[in-house]
């Protein structure tokens, strides 16, 4: 089975077309691939497939799947990826495409040089922070410093989906000398959120620049993640932090944020080929 192997900020992914390969018993295989020991090793495997439900508007469709076998809504990173493989591929005829994924119809622009795209804008779509959606056990209308202590850490959760649900934690001290290895799983698992969250903590380090960390639902400390920055960024300018734009600075790399016309997030970073390869199932 041949497969890519593919970064974004550092976020890597192994990518299948699945319209050439054909279909596996996914979350088994991710399990297997995603080892960085056993396996290839990657955050995440990314399957392209034939549009399900929105064939007329879009022609392609992203299926991500979590180390741990459990299949994503999204993924920010992974995106920019798969609309790089279709455009070096030769598949687009122009800069842009429509992809349907678990959180929607998104629309990608890649920014490119000759036949080779280096860089993509994804409109990630507005934020949501109704509990009900993202979905968190909580009252109100909106979860904004929801108080959760852990581990004796007394946290403030900011609750938004981006097509999946995070939880947001804002710190005075520098993320790195956060304990993201032990505090990541218990909120991930806490009972407020039955579907899991994914855990980001962030730092305002200079006006417009917010230093991020993420936790992933499913796949644990990982050096960046698209729709975690989307959600810090989302919470950032809930709470006052930040304006109509900022760079995250992640692990991995920067990714430009940007406010839409329609309260949208327009998200930009890279998308780099690592190598391709053949899998040898067993």
């Amino acid at each position: 089975m041949k497969f890519y192997k593919m970064q974004g900020t550092g976020n890597d992914f192994v990518l299948i077309d699945v319209r050439q390969e054909g279909e596996r018993v996914w979350p088994v295989l991710a399990r297997q691939l995603c080892d960085r020991h056993f396996g290839v090793g990657s955050d995440g495997i990314l399957l392209v497939k034939e549009p399900s439900r929105n064939a007329s508007a879009a022609k392609y469709r992203m299926v991500m799947y979590n180390p741990d076998g459990s299949e994503a809504e999204m993924c920010g990173n992974g995106i920019r990826c798969f609309a790089k493989y279709l455009y070096d591929s030769g598949e687009l005829e122009e800069p842009r495409v429509t992809v349907e994924t678990g959180a929607g119809l998104l629309q990608i622009e890649l920014e490119a040089e000759g036949s080779t795209a280096r860089r993509a804008i994804v409109d990630m779509g507005v934020p949501v922070f109704q509990p009900d959606r993202v979905p968190v056990i909580a009252p109100g209308d909106e979860v904004i410093d929801l108080p959760l202590r852990v581990d004796g850490y007394e946290l403030a959760l900011t609750a938004v989906s981006m097509g999946n649900p995070h939880a947001v934690h804002f710190l005075n001290e520098e993320p790195r000398r956060f304990p993201l290895e032990t505090i990541g799983p218990r909120v991930e698992h806490d009972a407020r959120f039955p579907r899991r969250v994914n855990f980001e903590v962030a730092r305002l380090a200079a006006p417009g620049l917010l230093d991020v960390r993420v936790w992933e639902r499913g796949a644990g400390i990982t050096l960046a993640c698209g729709t975690g920055a989307c959600a810090v960024f989302a919470a950032a300018r809930r709470k006052g932090i930040v304006g109509e734009s900022a760079i995250l600075r992640l692990p991995g790399g920067e990714l430009e944020m940007q406010l839409g016309t329609r309260g949208q997030i327009l998200m930009s970073g890279p998308a780099e080929f690592v190598f391709a390869g053949d899998w040898y199932e067993h």
